[in-house]
């Protein structure tokens, strides 16, 4: 099956063709190995990924509830990787990096360890529906070892809610899927512009605390 795109009806390449060349060699399964790539590798975008999992669907290449299934699990499956690799990190060397950053105090750290504790599992849900933190949410939550359990069922809830919602807009859009694309971009962009206004701001901050401390 051929997978159209923006620009033409049909897709020369890129990653959309090769997105497009694994769920049509291997359907369902093929959705969820691209979420799981996706994962781990966030260049590759989910707002690219469901959609067009979607449209397959309503081409007939796989079944709707299979593709969110597939999806759902695929998302799963590369957080609990990412996980583990934050677990791997382990909580003394997380702590030992953190405090070598220039203007990051002991202090910081422990408001972060203990924001996570208290708001840990909200974050973890809300994280799987925002674009680069699905990524790298699964990463502090293995740091502070979070219930398993805990973490695979907001997890999986997360993710049903974001790839339900994409999935069904490319089922829904048919051809026109990559529009679904252009939203969640702009969505995306703004989540990078807070994050880096957050940035800017805690360096300004520190650094005025700091010649406060020199006068």
């Amino acid at each position: 099956m051929i997978f159209p795109t923006q620009a033409a009806a049909e897709p020369a390449g890129g990653l959309a063709g090769w997105i497009a060349d694994v769920m049509a060699a291997l359907g369902g399964p093929g959705a969820g190995l691209v979420v799981a790539l996706e994962n781990l590798f966030p260049p590759i975008p989910s707002e690219l990924v469901l959609p067009l999992a979607g449209f397959a669907a309503s081409q007939g290449s796989m079944n709707l509830v299979g593709a969110i299934l597939w999806t759902t699990l695929g998302s799963l499956v590369g957080a609990v990787v990412l996980y583990y690799l934050g677990a791997l990190l382990g909580r003394d060397r997380t702590r030992a990096i953190a405090a070598k950053l220039p203007l990051v105090k002991t202090g910081d750290i422990d408001k972060a360890e203990a924001w996570f504790a208290r708001h840990g599992v909200k974050a973890v849900f809300a994280g799987r529906m925002v674009p680069i933190v699905r990524s790298f949410i699964s990463l502090p939550a293995g740091v502070e070892r979070m219930s398993m359990p805990v973490f695979l069922a907001f997890t999986a809830l997360g993710s049903l809610v974001w790839n339900t919602a994409l999935v069904l807009a490319g089922y829904l859009l048919g051809r026109s899927w990559w529009i679904v694309e252009g939203y969640v971009g702009v969505f995306q962009k703004v989540v990078i512009v807070a994050a880096v206004v957050a940035v800017v701001w805690f360096v300004a901050a520190r650094l005025r605390r700091g010649r406060r401390v020199r006068t």
